[in-house]
This record gives structure tokens, C-alpha cells and sequence, in this order.
């Protein structure tokens, strides 16, 4: 069945509306859209004769269910696929160090060049769905025409479904979870029209740390990375140094800073109200940029009903780039998220579309 721009804008109108609770509003939305969906000349369109009409109807029974109760985050997430195009496939990846589920969002517009690839990595108690839910990555990713991969951590590796970043064997090249990681990433290069110079890693809190861990394991693999509330690599070695360094507190077996020299281009997003990972590590983090810097004055202002927003652009002595976005009053959450996803600030500024303009600015050198 193919659906017509009318049809998909009502659909995702209703189901917006229904996201911000407003039932009322979606169901007029979709009963005006059953009155105009007409072929021809105005004749009316039969049920039975046009499938459209059919899922119309049902999601008008839908929004009308969802007067008397809270839109499910699972049913949202369904929502956002049926105005997206694109095909998000699961998939599954195993080496030496154990076998991990990934999805793959693949943009119907994927014919013609190479195509830049994003890895995603999500945070505790998420995973794939929740995470592509909340950032809205798959969104962008159609617009600019990216491949987004998201790899999935089993309550069976960590029971709260953490990326396992403050253990040993999970901190280095070709060991645990980063060679799964990796591995990940090289099966879609390998299979996909994948741009080599254009692969980047991203993620959320403790997908942020581990994106930390796995630039700077594999350099040659990622041309960039976006660590949005996360921590800097090799700051503890297990679970009482994890939880004293996303206090902000002594950072163990951390190599002295002077020593530190970034190899590739960083964006780093933290809120200064952030009381689950202290935003001295956002700091920690761009060590080493601050050979040059400046500030975008431009991003100090206020927008009524946005969050305030300290941009820092920094350049490392080898010529790498950084910037450093400090959300002022921000919580644990990804900024300007969707409320379909978990740990989001809609009001914030928009990390996923300033993390992929980021990335595309920075192709591998």
C-alpha cells in the first residue's frame, strides 16, 4: 500500500497531539481526514475499496482509547515509523567476546554515493527503540541520508542494560564490548555502501563514556564522536571508582592530562543541572581542545521556552576540533529529545541535529 503525503501528515499530526495528551485534538484531526480522504471528483471513498481509509478508522478507534489512558512509549515509537520510510531492521553480531542485537536504520533514499554511518550508543535501562525514539536520530538520518546503527546491552551483560565502560576488559581495543562495538561497525561497512571517512559513534550517559572509550581505541574505524551527559575514558576501573567519578570526584588510573592529545573531533553536550553525572566531566572530556577556543556568543541568548545554552568551540594543538555545549539548568537527559524516548529535555537545544551537522563538517582526515 502506498500512503500519500495527506494521509501521512494527518497520521502524524494525530499522534503528536496524542503524545502531548490532547486525545481530543487527535481524533478531530483524524475525523477531518476520513471526511476529505475522496477519489475522483468527491465521491466517497468505500471502506472496503481503499486500505487508507481502513487504517484511518483505526486510528481513530486508537486515539479515542487513548482519552482514558497514557500513550505508551512502545506505541509511540510505532507511531514515528509509519511516517518514516526508511526500514528499521534487527540484527545480530557475535565475536570471541559474546553476541549483541543491533538495529539498523537504513533511509529509503539510499540509492546513488556512500553513505555516512552513525553508531549510537544508548544509556542505562534503554535500549534501541527507546533510544531512536528519543533522539530522533532515524529522522535526520532520512533527511541527510545516513545509515544509524544502534547496538543493544542485555540485562545478561549489565542488569540495568549499562554499556560496561568502568570495567577493564571493557576499556580497550580488540577486548569485551568495545571489540563488539567495532565489530558491529565493521559487519555494516562491510555489507552497506558505508563512506569509510564518514563513520562516526555517539551516545547517552554511559553509551556517551563508552563512545569515549571506543574513539579513542579505534581511531582509524570513527571519524568523530558525540558523548552527550557521559565521561571521559579509563576514569575508573570498577563499579565504586564509576559511581565516585560520576560525582565528579578522583578520577583513577586516569593518565596525567598533560599527556592527553586528542586524535579526532569531539562534540560534548552535559546539563549544569545534571545530578547523576557531574558536569566537571564534560570538562574532563574536551582536555586537551583547548589549544584554541571561543565562545559563540551568539548561543547565549534565550528563547522563550528553550533552554540557555553555553557553546565553547575549541582546536587541539594538532589542529583537532572540539566544542563543548553546557545546557544551563538541564537534567540527566538528552537535549531537545522526544518525549517518546527516556531521559529527554524537550526544551534543551537540539543534540541530535547539532551532533550530525558536527559530524558531516568532519570527515575522517
Amino acid at each position: 500500500m502506498k500512503l500519500n503525503d495527506g494521509f501521512l501528515h494527518s497520521m502524524h499530526q494525530a499522534m503528536a497531539l496524542l503524545g502531548t495528551q490532547d486525545s481530543a485534538g487527535a481524533t478531530e484531526v483524524v475525523q477531518r481526514a476520513l471526511r476529505e480522504m475522496t477519489i475522483g471528483k468527491g465521491s466517497p471513498i468505500v471502506p472496503q475499496q481503499h486500505p487508507q481509509r481502513t487504517l484511518m478508522r483505526a486510528a481513530l478507534q486508537h486515539t479515542q482509547t487513548q482519552s482514558k489512558q497514557v500513550l505508551a512509549p512502545v506505541m509511540r515509537e510505532t507511531v514515528i515509523d509509519i511516517a518514516r520510510p526508511g526500514d528499521f531492521g534487527t540484527h545480530f553480531y557475535a565475536n570471541a567476546a559474546g553476541r549483541r542485537q543491533y538495529r539498523l536504520y537504513e533511509p529509503a533514499s539510499a540509492d546513488g554515493g556512500p553513505l555516512p554511518l552513525i553508531v549510537m550508543l544508548h544509556g542505562c535501562t534503554q535500549d534501541a527503540d527507546d533510544f531512536a525514539a528519543g533522539t530522533q536520530m532515524n529522522v535526520l538520518a532520512e533527511r541527510y541520508r545516513c545509515l544509524v546503527a544502534y547496538p543493544v546491552q542485555p540485562r545478561q551483560a549489565n542488569p540495568s542494560k549499562c554499556w560496561n565502560w568502568f570495567k577493564p576488559g571493557d576499556q580497550h581495543r580488540e577486548q569485551g564490548e568495545p571489540s563488539l562495538i567495532a565489530g558491529i561497525t565493521r559487519e555494516i561497512i562491510a555489507a552497506h555502501h558505508v563512506d569509510p571517512t564518514r563513520v562516526y559513534i555517539a551516545g547517552m550517559s554511559a553509551g556517551g563514556a563508552m563512545a569515549a572509550v571506543m574513539i579513542a581505541a579505534y581511531p582509524e574505524v570513527y571519524a568523530a564522536a558525540g558523548v552527550h551527559s557521559g565521561l571521559p575514558t579509563g576514569c575508573a576501573h570498577d563499579l565504586p571508582s564509576a559511581l565516585a567519578a560520576m560525582k565528579g570526584g578522583r578520577r583513577f588510573g586516569m593518565k596525567d592530562e598533560a599527556e592527553v592529545s586528542p586524535n579526532r573531533p569531539l562534540i560534548v553536550f552535559h546539563g549544569d543541572a545534571d545530578t547523576t553525572v557531574h558536569i566537571s566531566n564534560a570538562t574532563r572530556l574536551v582536555h586537551g581542545f583547548d589549544a584554541q577556543s571561543s565562545l559563540l556568543n551568539e548561543a547565549l541568548g534565550t528563547v522563550v521556552g528553550r533552554r540557555a545554552r553555553t557553546v565553547k568551540r575549541m582546536v587541539s594543538a594538532d589542529g583537532v576540533d572540539a566544542e563543548l555545549w553546557t545546557i544551563h539548568g538541564a537534567p540527566h537527559a538528552w537535549a531537545g529529545g522526544h518525549a517518546s524516548g527516556s531521559y529527554t529535555d524537550p526544551a534543551g537545544p537540539d543534540a541530535s541535529a547539532e551532533m550530525l551537522r558536527f559530524f558531516l563538517d568532519h570527515p575522517k582526515r
